[in-house]
């Protein structure tokens, strides 16, 4: 029995040495491996690994990158869009804020400063995030002319930073606009705040980061009195409903005027030109 078996792999043996391996049997992807594997001088002839043996959907390739028909026609409607965008732009500059305000702009950050008897009021915003979202009121989407069409009016929250000669620390509202804009604080009341502030704290003066370890005084249950207080505090420093409604007509046109960029940038990057 043993015998048998030591023939059996004597034969195998010489079997594998006269016959050649033919690696003509595997797929093409497992001779590519397979080859991948050898070392010598076979290594020259290697076959690259997941090349493509057969054309590929045509595509242009302006900047050296994927381009498609869906990309193209992304473009187009781009390029349409641009164009009415800008025929509906209100003001190719922007408006300025009257009361002596210096305006500095950092993308979408805008920052207004005044100083007034020596106090320094220092006003900041961000247009990102300050177009409310438009509610459908009838629930069937009926087809709307342009001019029934809502005006996009940017609200964004605002920080008022009023600093005093001497002074360690800043007095600084956090403002925003309410949605309905009904917020008057009594009876009787000739004109509503189309502004609310929502807290009050004092921060350390310049500091970009507002410092959760200062008090916060949230005005949600606020004394009235004391709210009307505040509210007249930031009047006499010119922070009134004057330049609220000011405020939003800069915010919507800096707002838009980033949106145009926006699209051009997109469009510009679709195209890869």
């Amino acid at each position: 029995m043993l015998k048998c078996v030591s023939r059996a792999v004597q034969l195998a043996a010489r079997l594998s040495s006269s016959v050649p391996f033919a690696p003509a049997v595997r797929p093409a992807f497992c001779r590519s491996i397979w080859s991948l594997s050898s070392s010598g001088a076979a290594s020259a002839s290697r076959p690259r690994l997941l090349t493509a043996t057969r054309a590929l959907p045509s595509l242009s390739s302006g900047c050296g990158s994927l381009h498609t028909e869906g990309d193209k026609a992304f473009a187009e409607f781009l390029s349409d869009e641009i164009k009415e965008e800008k025929k509906i732009q209100k003001n190719k500059s922007l408006p300025k804020i009257s009361g002596g305000w210096e305006l500095e702009l950092n993308g979408t950050e805008a920052k207004l400063t005044r100083s007034l008897s020596g106090e320094k009021v220092t006003i900041t915003f961000n247009v990102n995030n300050s177009i409310p979202p438009q509610l459908e009121e009838d629930p069937e989407h009926t087809q709307k002319s342009p001019e029934d069409e809502p005006e996009i009016v940017s609200t964004p929250n605002f920080v008022v930073e009023v600093t005093k000669p001497g002074a360690k620390t800043s007095l600084v509202f956090d403002c925003h606009f309410p949605e309905d804009e009904q917020t008057g604080h009594g009876e009787g009341e000739e004109e509503s705040d189309i502004f609310n502030i929502r807290e009050v704290s004092f921060q350390p003066e310049g500091d970009a980061e507002w410092k959760e370890t200062s008090y916060t005084l949230n005005t949600d249950s606020l004394d009235w009195t004391l709210y009307d207080h505040l509210m007249d505090f930031l009047a006499d420093r010119g922070v009134d409903n004057t330049f609220a409604d000011e405020l939003m007509e800069l915010s919507t046109a800096l707002e838009h005027q980033e949106y145009i960029k926006f699209l051009e940038d997109l469009s510009t990057f679709v195209k890869c030109k």
